[in-house]
């Protein structure tokens, strides 16, 4: 496995990102246009809708279980993160941080943790921000 870094720590998963969107974007498609073609069709119309709504409704759950998934790990990495934190300094994490900018603090080493937490409460850092500036990567490879 390639050492992680700011270029690539962005996970994707081609089979959910890819393969499993793809497939619930072409039958919603394809149950919008039964749908439409069973417009007049008193015998059709109830089983073309239902299946619309069916495939509607996977593809929100889809989208629920990601966002679910990473809220879940957002708030894992910002207990862990102000631990690490306390542990290193015998402070908590500053209380101007964001959730955001404690995900990207997570890279840090820990020689570079407790300076760039500071100063991306000072500077009201981005994220994107925080991460460019850790100059020893700490990779984070259980990020789903």
């Amino acid at each position: 496995m390639t050492t992680q870094n700011y270029a690539n720590h962005r996970r994707f998963d081609p089979m959910f990102h890819g393969v499993l969107f793809g497939l619930l974007v072409l039958t919603l498609g394809g149950s919008a246009v039964n749908l439409y073609l069973s417009w007049g069709d008193h015998t059709r119309i109830y089983s073309a809708s239902l299946i619309l709504v069916l495939v509607f409704s996977t593809l929100m759950l889809f989208f629920f279980c990601r966002i679910y998934a990473l809220k879940a790990q957002d708030r894992a990495i910002r207990a862990e993160e102000n631990l690490r934190h306390f542990a290193l300094t015998g402070k908590l994490l500053d209380a101007r941080l964001g959730v955001r900018q404690i995900i990207g603090l997570r890279f840090a080493s820990d020689e570079e943790f407790p300076l760039l937490a500071r100063r991306a409460a000072e500077e009201n850092l981005a994220p994107d921000a925080i991460k460019r500036a850790v100059k020893n990567w700490r990779a984070d490879t259980y990020r789903v």
